[in-house]
């Protein structure tokens, strides 16, 4: 059977006390709604549904996935209205699998499980243990331990508020059952909504069994309805990326503090200190030591190359055996070439950087190309922008440029060339020639320093 996975993502989460919609906050990189999305795509379904409501161009512009099938829900009146936007195009031999925008960390093996039980009954539902945890449904079982009902928390009686297992919204049906259940609940509730949850009721009224599928990890179904449930579940999903790593081989020094927002692809014998933040792309080749409270953005890094702490690398390509910082910044467009050095308080935009090249101390590096060999002395700068437009400096092989030297775009420096320390170089450089641009140094004899009036 043909399975069709639905999305709940409709609720504008007042909670969050944020004007963007509850399902685009993000976690770990991207969006809630990303992750579900991510794992209903796993599951290889046949459609994915996902029905919206508060902020509905918003939600889909930011998934940007053509594959959804969107549905409104203009009135929200329920999570069993919701539903029932997105069951009219599904065939009623087809299985559904209904998921919420909020719940973004189950596992698509979890799910697999669930919906095998659909050979065994009618409906399936996913359920948790939990203790403080407020707002779930509790799980009404018989003697014989059947499931018989799901009871709002909110309808709840104190008996039944003290059941541990809890529902956690997730189920799966055939569609044809779905349909039928959905069009008998009504909203005789507190609530006045119909709610998904009385089709248990239903099915077992009716004589279909039904089962609950307890999660042997209860975390993973956790969902998000404020900032701290947001930061609890972030927290959630950096344990399992820290837990990857290091079952890929990774030393992280503190698996409590670090972060990754995206994607982390790592070789053997790679070392992270702590606090280290990793956002979009990110690759480490064999035997990469990032140091603490460094930031890398959508970055390649070669094997051996050490980055020291505090360093910001945006969307660049460093090289093998390079030595970076500490506190240098390596901003986009970037490329570093192999045994590379840059030193603390350098910073490097738009530029190529040659094989064995050194950047040391305080400088300043942009739209500009350095050969093989080069040396730049502390407090350099490429004066790069005239006030309208950039241009570009280019550094020859094996250039020796001493310390406090501005180049002044557009200019071209030759090989083997050396300019002098505090020079201002305007015009190209022919190679292996001494270029020097300062001023005369001047003394002048008898001359007495101001001194302040006295009071």
């Amino acid at each position: 059977m043909k399975l069709e996975i639905v999305i709940l993502a409709a609720g504008q989460g007042t909670r969050m006390h944020s004007d963007l919609p509850k399902v685009l906050h993000p976690l770990a990189g991207k969006p809630l709604l990303g992750h579900v999305i991510g794992c209903a795509h796993a599951l290889s379904p046949h459609n994915i549904h996902v029905v919206t409501g508060y902020g509905t161009e918003q939600v889909r512009a930011a998934v940007g996935d053509e594959s959804i099938c969107w549905h409104l829900q203009e009135h929200q009146r329920g999570t069993g209205h919701a539903v029932q936007q997105a069951l009219p195009g599904i065939a009623d031999e087809h299985v559904v699998l209904v998921l919420y925008g909020d719940v973004p960390l189950l596992e698509p093996a979890t799910l697999q499980r669930l919906l095998q039980g659909l050979s065994r009954c009618e409906l399936v539902l996913l359920t948790a243990e939990f203790e403080g945890v407020e707002g779930l449904g509790r799980i009404v079982r018989d003697a014989e331990g059947r499931v018989l009902r799901i009871v709002e928390q909110c309808e709840a009686d104190p008996d039944t508020l003290a059941i541990r297992e809890m529902n956690t919204g997730v189920l799966a049906a055939r569609a044809a059952r779905l349909k039928q259940w959905l069009g008998q609940v009504g909203n005789d509730n507190t609530q006045k909504e119909f709610y998904l949850t009385d089709c248990i009721g239903l099915a077992v009224e009716g004589g279909h069994p039904v089962e609950a599928l307890l999660c042997e990890d209860a975390e993973t179904t956790l969902g998000v309805n404020d900032k701290a449930q947001l930061a609890q579940v972030e927290r959630a999903c950096q344990r399992r990326a820290a837990r990857r790593l290091m079952d890929q081989g990774v030393t992280l020094m503190d698996p409590a503090r670090i972060d990754v927002r995206g994607e982390l692809q790592v070789g053997r014998d790679v070392e992270i200190d702590v606090n280290a933040v990793f956002e979009g792309c990110n690759r480490l080749g064999d035997g990469v030591r990032v140091g603490a409270h460094s930031v890398l953005i959508n970055t390649t890094v070669g094997a051996g190359t050490r980055i020291h702490a505090s360093s910001h690398i945006e969307e660049a390509e460093i090289g093998s055996e390079c030595s970076i910082g500490p506190f240098a910044r390596i901003r986009p467009q970037t490329h570093l070439g192999d045994h590379v050095k840059v030193g603390n308080f350098v910073e490097i935009k738009k530029s190529g950087i040659g094989a064995n090249s050194k950047v040391n101390h305080l400088s300043y590096l942009g739209d500009a190309e350095l050969g093989a060999g080069v040396n730049v002395g502390a407090g350099t700068i490429t004066c790069n922008y005239d006030g309208a437009r950039k241009h570009r400096t280019v550094i020859s092989d094996r250039v020796f440029v001493g310390s406090d030297t501005q180049l002044v775009a557009p200019v071209v420096v030759g090989e083997g060339a050396t300019i002098a320390a505090g020079s201002t170089i305007t015009k190209d450089v022919p190679a292996d020639v001494l270029a020097v641009a300062r001023s005369k140094q001047v003394t002048v004899q008898h001359w007495k320093r101001p001194e302040k009036d006295k009071k």
